[in-house]
């Protein structure tokens, strides 16, 4: 029952209002219906009345590109964006103590959970010991940031913090945390709609659950319940059709569909699955549904289904859950129906059988590539050095990682790869010892069910030891590789390859000394490791030799489909699950023995290099006009956020590590940026500051540019810096698909402490662009067909950006461009405020002020 203003209509379900509204819920997609009930169970919060409420859904049902509000039931954080978001709320509870707000009373309005997932680094590998050391390193350099979230699991209600070594964010998610239908404090049943700090949020979409990665900003946002808006987003249908050949894994469908649609450009879509969907197992789909991000969706949605409330009992979820949910969803017409097909803007066809094994690389996960079409990627050179004994040359694979929640998650997977190194042992096959290998799954389920299975040890006599329950290699924790295979690598100026079952592998997020970095599913990943090169055709050339001599294929190590089912019937059980789980929010030893101080506010230690009070707060006093702005850096397509806010190693050199050792930090305690996120001294430094990103207003790579008044080459902070004395706005100019990967709220935070005031670009990632629009950052998009290119802009330009008094959403502007020589011209830009929403963000000079205000009326009226 959805309960309006008194004396007016109450809609019992979203059939009731859509028989009001005269719209055909049958015909809807499934994610709509979800928004739709979202939207009526939130109608008094959101102030609409039933008419209101009537004319929204008619709009909806029209597909009319109209701003929704979202105010989803829960948030999911990691602890590298996690830390960050805490740091400003408990900013945000000191600033309104001081203003006579009770800090007891000032906590997030809807359930959070945080996962410690990000910090575990493989410091060791390759031995017995290699998860031991690894979780102790990783207490020592983060102790500090842990005592912190200890303290905030205690001071705010509903915020859950999982400690280390328990898992990853989203198989923790779907494993754990998600009840795909919940209840409100009225007892109103209602289907979950999740918003996490992470671009892969999106694997708790193969459970029927609509969810998306957001910036931390928007997650701080609801936490508070201040509702975020979006464009009403056009939902996109792929029909599966067919099933799987042997030799085919979820990764591989994964990484086709990945390349499918980039090429159909659903950047900013609702994708939503149909047809032959239970060909695939819920694992399968939530390898699918992860790598939403990487196909630039806003979602990969599979609706519910049998499978998935058998998938729920079987991680432990209890009858009456299964039971809700099933019932709650046949009523709302979300229990997926194959007799009737959604109306979509757009209809894409994936036949599975035509999928083959596949990896992506070397730098885009976009970039698919076939088994036999890899070895063409290195050409044979006579450059060579051994070392242990190996031969290391071009293409020789240094890492070889069995990683990230993507394919972790999905037992098929797991056991496949566990088959495969069993057989490769026993025809006394090895790994190459200059490649660091590591296993890192995604819970400790799989490490029950592999060893059940009697599969584990064959996968540790290949090296491929248990380094940690986190996201490790996949985001760039890598550690160092031996002194010996680096300085190799160095001196010979090899180009060597890492290949791991993640769903990232953007230039320099792997290893610095790493130009080629390949996505594949966990059995390939032990495959390139036997072969010890990426310059190979598995599909035809030996793999390796046994001990007689004889030549051995891949096709001789890979277990048919029904081996694998096999295995998975007689270990995956539910006991594993309910086990894996019991009593995880105590943490381990390490973990209950953190102090922590029970109070309401944090008391900062002004000597502490982690942590310092959020300045997004302060009151912004700076002209928002953007008058002869100068450009910052001039940049090309496809910059990551990891090019504008790296979360790895520290460069000694860099200004974040001149900074450090300024205040005392020895370079071997730098740690990383993800891990220093709380501290903003740290990561304004650290924007931009990539050591491959390529500024065309820098001779050299890395985090540099040029002060254009004095044609001073300075790293981007002390240009930025230079700049500010002069009270001189900036601006960046870049090319399409800018601020593509991971949902990085830091990369939008440091670009406006930076003092940039608008982003131009050919064309945005869709979280990117959000996060810039609230932090009172204008992005703008060049005309379609239209680029710096077109106009010769080298970045040595002024520009001045006319707004007019009355902002509207995706508006015309004009930019007013004065050249070197005195040359003056006009463009017209698009307004990327695609809301009225972002339009009032940005009068009220972004996301931070306007919390800060409606918590602070919040206060007063009650």
């Amino acid at each position: 029952m959805y309960e309006t203003t008194n004396g007016k209509l109450t809609f019992h379900s979203v059939e009731h209002a859509a028989q009001a509204a005269g719209i055909a819920l049958a015909k809807l997609p499934y994610t709509l219906k979800i928004i739709i009930e979202s939207l009526l169970r939130n109608a008094q919060t959101l102030n609409m009345s039933d008419d209101e409420c009537i004319l929204l859904l008619q709009r909806i049902a029209a597909r009319e590109a109209i701003d929704i509000p979202i105010l989803p039931t829960r948030v999911i954080m990691q602890d590298a964006s996690g830390v960050p978001a805490l740091v400003d709320l408990v900013t945000l509870r000191e600033q309104l103590a001081r203003d006579g707000v009770d800090p007891a009373t000032v906590n997030p309005v809807i359930p959070v959970a945080l996962v410690i997932d990000h910090s575990v680094q493989v410091d060791t590998f390759g031995h017995a010991d290699a998860f031991a050391e690894n979780v102790a390193q990783e207490y020592a350099r983060n102790e500090e940031r842990y005592t912190f979230l200890k303290w905030a699991q205690q001071a705010f209600q509903n915020v859950a913090i999982v400690p280390p070594a328990n898992g990853i964010i989203h198989q923790v998610n779907i494993e754990y945390l998600t009840h795909v239908v919940a209840t409100n404090d009225r007892g109103i049943a209602h289907p979950e709609l999740v918003i996490g700090t992470d671009s892969h949020t999106t694997m708790v979409n193969a459970l029927g659950v609509l969810g998306w990665g957001v910036g931390g900003i928007e997650a701080e946002a609801a936490m508070m319940g201040v509702a975020t808006s979006m464009t009403l987003p056009k939902v996109v249908g792929v029909k599966l059709i067919g099933e799987l050949q042997t030799g085919v894994t979820a990764t591989d469908i994964a990484l086709t569909i990945t390349e499918t649609l980039r090429k159909a450009n659903v950047v900013g879509k609702f994708v939503e699955y149909f047809g032959d969907v239970h060909a695939l197992s819920v694992p399968d789909r939530a390898t699918i549904a992860n790598m939403a991000p990487e196909y630039g969706a806003t979602c990969g949605f599979f609706p519910v289904d049998d499978a998935t409330l058998a998938f729920l009992r079987l991680t432990g979820k209890d009858d009456d859950t299964v039971a809700r949910v099933k019932a709650y969803c046949q009523t709302q017409h979300l229990l997926y129906d194959a007799t009737t097909e959604p109306t979509y803007e757009q209809v894409i066809t994936i036949d599975l059988r035509q999928i083959e094994p596949s990896v992506a690389g070397p730098k885009r996960p976009q970039d698919r590539l076939a088994l036999s079409a890899v070895k063409e990627q290195f050409e044979q050179t006579n450059k060579e050095v051994i070392v242990r004994g190996e031969t290391l040359t071009d293409g020789s694979v240094v890492i070889a990682a069995i990683t990230s929640c993507t394919n972790t998650s999905n037992p098929y997977n797991m056991i496949a790869a566990g088959i495969l190194a069993k057989r490769a042992v026993e025809q006394g096959l090895t790994v190459n010892k200059t490649i660091q290998t590591s296993l890192a799954p995604g819970s400790k389920v799989v490490t029950s069910y592999l060893t059940k299975a009697g599969l584990l040890p064959y996968l540790e006599q290949l090296g491929f030891y248990i380094t940690g329950y986190g996201c490790s290699v996949c985001v760039g924790n890598t550690g160092e590789l031996a002194q010996d295979v680096s300085e190799a690598i160095t001196n010979e100026s090899l180009s060597v390859a890492a290949v791991l079952s993640g769903n990232r592998n953007f230039e320099g997020r792997i290893h610095r000394l790493v130009k080629s970095n390949y996505l594949a599913s966990p059995p390939l990943v032990i495959a390139y490791a036997l072969a010890g090169t990426m310059h190979i055709d598995l599909t035809s050339e030996p793999i390796a030799y046994d001990t007689t001599g004889q030549t051995v294929y891949l096709r001789d190590l890979w277990p048919t489909n029904d081996e694998v089912e096999a295995v998975i019937a007689d270990t995956v059980t539910r006991t594993l699950f309910t086990e894996a789980y019991d009593g995880v929010l105590q943490g381990d030893a390490a973990w209950q023995a953190l102090p922590y101080e029970a109070t309401q506010t944090f008391t900062w230690n002004p000597q502490s290099t982690y942590f310092k009070p959020s300045p997004f707060f302060e009151h912004d006093t700076s002209a928002q006009q953007i008058n002869n702005a100068r450009v910052l850096l001039k940049l090309g397509d496809s910059i990551t956020t990891d090019h504008i806010s790296p979360v790895g190693h520290i460069e000694e050199h860099s200004a974040t590590g001149h900074y450090l050792k300024q205040i005392g930090v020895a370079y071997e305690h730098f740690n990383s940026y993800g891990a220093r996120r709380g501290n903003f001294e740290a990561l304004v430094r650290g924007t931009f500051a990539h050591p491959r990103l390529q500024n065309a207003l820098s001779t050299e790579q890395g985090g540099y540019t040029r002060h254009i008044p004095s044609s001073e080459q300075l790293t981007v902070y002390d240009a930025s810096q230079r700049y500010r004395e002069t009270n001189t706005p900036l601006i960046v100019l870049a090319g399409k698909e800018y601020g593509t990967g991971s949902a990085r709220d830091w990369a939008a935070k440091g670009t406006y402490l930076l003092g940039v005031k608008a982003v131009i670009a050919e064309s945005f990632e869709r979280i990117h662009r959000s996060n810039l629009a609230m932090m009172g950052i204008i992005p703008l998009q060049f005309e379609h067909g239209e680029s710096a290119q077109t106009y010769a802009l080298t970045g040595e330009e002024t520009f001045t950006i006319v707004l007019p008094d009355t902002l509207q959403p995706k508006q015309t502007v004009q930019a007013a461009i004065i050249r070197p020589n005195g040359d003056a011209l006009t463009i017209s830009l698009h307004l990327r405020l695609d809301t009225q929403l972002e339009i009032d963000l940005y009068k009220q000079r972004g996301i931070f002020q306007a919390i800060y205000a409606a918590r602070k009326q919040h206060a007063l009226n009650y």
